[in-house]
This record gives structure tokens, sequence and C-alpha cells, in this order.
């Protein structure tokens, strides 16, 4: 009977491919919208992970994580260092790394923190060492930068015409192993050499005058106070009361407990305390809400799809009433007339599934690579266990669907159909 199919399908291998591709397309789309929406959640739960706590000035919670996490260049505002110096010095925190953004080097942005920080990302270095002077820096994975290449950081970003430095070159000392974030793009320096860069070394209380402002618009008021920097001079990663101004903190709470202490206790009118995970769970919900919408497209498509192959199916029996009769009048039982029937849908139904899982995997992955390439958090396009569920109500659903065209034939008439 298989063979009887086979050979049936290739007499219509037009109109059987046709319905292929429509099928295909169909869940192609649904496959699409399901895998490249678990791929985003992934990828940022994972390139979230390691920041336990965010700190930062007051003002959006969204903008303080996108900018801090994942570094996605936005002013934020600076909030005093002394915030800084308590959470260092705080009994309840593990490590509190400062963040300083505003320059970048090929596209690359240029990071001030601290060799806690760079530890935390990358326990092990894959090539050099930490950066142990100011002049020194330790590039991400996807930065290609050999070992003492030198940066020479811009700034702002290349494509709104920034200035480069001139009071510094940094060397490249050290090379973090693939972390998967957006970290693998960033050149890390030490925040000290990035206040003395932007004439923000000075005491508190002329650095607490910008503290409210953006660190491109405090950069620019102190573009006049711009002087060399000691390249070979020690780091020096211990904070007081002093410290400069900086937009964020990203610190290590030492229990559960001690994390929701410290986001009770900096969230006030001049600081913002935040945990990426839940910034990351409402946009979530953003993104679920658009995720729900596209997939009621992609089922309505569908049901559209079943709908008109079902109508041309219908018509191709009655056009086929000769060949049915034919079968009939040779002693063909019922039986095998509508299994005949029945298995040639199935099988254009099973085929179209198979194709459009591949193609709908196929486009998540370009999808991903895409957004990878430009943010350099990795999305891993994977199928999950809900899936089988969803490809075994696919298959009971087009064994159901196959049935009506099949029993149409039970009406047919042998003699009527030899004379139609």
């Amino acid at each position: 009977m298989m063979n009887f199919i086979l050979a049936d399908l290739r007499r219509f291998k037009g109109g059987a491919l046709a319905v292929i591709v429509l099928i295909a397309l169909s869940v192609a789309l649904s496959v699409t919208v399901t895998l490249q929406e678990r791929a985003v959640r992934l990828g940022s739960a994972r390139a979230a992970e390691k920041f336990d706590l965010l700190v930062g000035a007051a003002g959006s919670e969204t903008q303080l994580a996108l900018s801090a996490v994942f570094l996605q260049p936005s002013p934020l505002p600076l909030m005093s260092g002394a915030v800084l110096a308590k959470l260092a010095a705080d009994p309840r925190v593990d490590f509190a790394a400062p963040v300083g953004f505003g320059d970048s080097e090929a596209g690359h942005p240029v990071v001030g923190t601290t060799t806690a920080l760079i530890s935390v990302l990358s326990p092990k270095l894959a090539e050099g060492v930490l950066f142990a002077r100011l002049g020194d820096a330790v590039v991400g994975s996807d930065v290609p930068k050999q070992l003492g290449a030198e940066i020479k950081p811009m700034h702002g970003l290349a494509d709104i015409g920034g200035e480069t430095h001139t009071e510094i070159v940094y060397k490249v000392s050290g090379r973090m192993a693939p972390t998967g974030t957006a970290w693998d793009r960033a050149i890390l320096v030490p925040i000290r050499a990035v206040w003395q860069l932007h004439g923000m070394a000075g005491g508190h209380d002329h650095d607490h005058d910008h503290a409210g402002e953006t660190p491109e618009a405090a950069a620019e008021e102190h573009d006049h106070e711009h002087a060399p920097v000691d390249a070979d001079a020690a780091i020096d990663e211990h904070f007081d009361a002093e410290t400069p101004g900086l937009p964020a903190v990203l610190v290590k709470p030492k229990t559960i407990a001690d994390a929701y202490r410290l986001r009770q206790e900096y969230r006030g009118e001049t600081t913002l305390a935040v945990f990426p995970a839940e910034v990351l769970t409402r946009l979530y919900a953003t993104l679920g809400d658009a995720r729900s919408l596209l997939l009621a497209i992609a089922i309505g498509t569908q049901v559209i799809v079943i709908a008109a192959i079902l109508l041309v199916t219908i018509m191709h029996v009655g056009a086929r009433q000769r060949q049915i009769g034919a079968l009939r009048a040779f002693g063909a039982p019922r039986r095998s007339v509508v299994a005949i029937v029945w298995g040639e849908l199935l099988l254009l139904f099973l085929a179209g599934f198979v194709m459009g899982i591949l193609i709908g995997y196929a486009g998540a992955q370009l999808i991903s690579a895409s957004l990878t390439a430009s943010t350099a958090v990795r999305m891993p396009v994977e199928f999950a266990r809900e899936d089988i569920s969803l490809a075994v109500w696919f298959v009971v659903l087009a064994m159901l669907v196959s049935i009506l065209p099949a029993l149409l034939t039970l009406r047919l008439s042998p003699a009527k159909a030899l004379k139609a």
C-alpha cells in the first residue's frame, strides 16, 4: 500500500510539493517564534546570572540593568562615590565592583572596573594576567587584540564622532575566557585610570558636583581638566568617602538574606538597588506578550492553510472519482481505499511538519547569530521537553484532519465513479 501511495504522490508531485511547502512555512513561523523567544530568555538570564545586585543612582531600573549588565550605551546619572566605599566596607558584601562607562575603542566599550569583577566574569584568564598598573587592560574573548597591543580610548562611540584621548594608551595584559555575555566584547581597564582620564580624581566635593549628570556630560565639563595619566602607576582598589562619582556598582552579597537587606537599604531618593534577574523577568513578561501575539498569528495562519489544503484535497478526491471507482471495481476493499487517501494526506502533513521544523530551527539560528553578533550575548537555540507534546498534538491533529477527505470516498459508488 505504501508503494501505491508514493507512486500516486509522484504522479501529482507538483500539487503535493505545494501542499508540503504551505504546511512547512506555517509550522516554521511557530517554531521560529518559540525557539527565538526561548533563546532570548536563556541568553539574557545566563548573561545576568553572575550579577546578584546592582546599585546605581535613582532612575530607571531597566536602563540601569541594560547599561551595567549588558553594556548597552545609554546615559546614566552618577551617584556619590561614597556609596562604593560604604558597600566595599560592608561585612554583608563579598565584593563591590565599580563600573565606569563613556569610552570605546574600535566599537568596543572601554569599561573601568576592578580586578574583583574580572575574577568573577572569568575566574581563569584565557591568557595573560590581570591589570596591575593604570595603563594595563584586560580584553574580552571577542576583542581582536593580542597581548601587548595598544588601546587608544575614544570618548563616546566612533559613529557619533568621539574624540580620541591622548592622555593615556592602554596595553593589553590579559584576555578573559569566553563568558557568552556582552562582556566578551568589552575592554576592561582600572577604574582609577578612567577617573583620572576624565578629570574626576580630585576631591569628593568637586566630583560630587557632577553626581547627577550623565557620564558624557560630566566628561565634557572635565575636558579642560584632562591630564596625562601615569600608565606605570600601580592600581589602587581601596575606596573611601573621597571616591569620585560613578554610574553603577555590581555587588556580590554573602547570603540571599543579605542581598534583600542591601536592596532595601539602597532603594532611596538618591540610589537605586535592583536584582537584574527581576528586571529581566519584567522584560520577559513584555516579550511573552509579543510571543503570544505572534503565536496567535502563526496558529491562525496554520488554520487557514489547513482549511485551504482540505478544500483542495476534497476537490482532488472529486477529480479522482474514476481512479477510486476503478480501485473499487477491481475489488479493493473500502478500508483500503480510505487508507490510501488518508495515508497520502497524512504523509503530506508529516513531510510539511518536518520541513517546517527544519526551516524554523534554521531561521531561529540565523536570528540568534545576528543578535549575538551585535550584542555578544550567546543565545542558544534549543528544543525543550514541552515541544514534544506540541509535536504529538500536531500529529494527532493531522491524523484527524486527514480522515475527512478519506471518508468522502465511502460515498462514491463504483458504477457512478466510472461513468464520471
